[in-house]
């Protein structure tokens, strides 16, 4: 990120920049590195944040069709499948209503520093809606 701002910045205040990862993919040092980088000042004050699932992104997508807990990579994709049964690392934007995205948000903002299968993607999704309203 540091290296795209470099290469593509300066971002404006109104700008956000966001880091969007899987937790099983990262070491807690790692992941303590992001957090740390999203809480320091930006030049220009645009926003940092970071949108962290655990276990992995499609723990987000899952949301979407049932309040899921999962405790394995493994059976997060498995649960995901049932509703998604070709799902291979892309989606097409047709799966997903306006009601399953608010229901994925509502979810996962439930679910939000209680431990276990989680995701803060719905930050992002809620900053874009925010965008597209304005």
């Amino acid at each position: 990120m540091k290296r795209w701002i470099k290469d593509n910045g300066p971002l404006r205040e109104y700008d956000e920049a966001w880091l969007v990862v899987d937790k099983d993919a990262w070491t807690e040092e790692q992941l303590n590195e992001l957090h740390s980088w999203v809480s320091k000042a930006a030049k220009g004050r645009f926003k940092r944040d970071l949108a962290l699932s655990d276990p992995k992104f499609e723990y987000w997508l899952l949301l979407h069709f049932e309040n899921a807990g999962v405790r394995s990579s493994r059976e997060c994709t498995d649960k995901l499948k049932r509703h998604l049964p070709h799902y291979e690392k892309s989606v097409n934007d047709h799966d997903f209503s306006h009601k399953s995205i608010e229901q994925a948000m509502s979810t996962a903002r439930q679910r939000d520093g209680r431990g276990g299968a989680s995701t803060t993607v719905y930050k992002l999704v809620e900053s874009i809606l925010s965008c597209s309203e304005s």
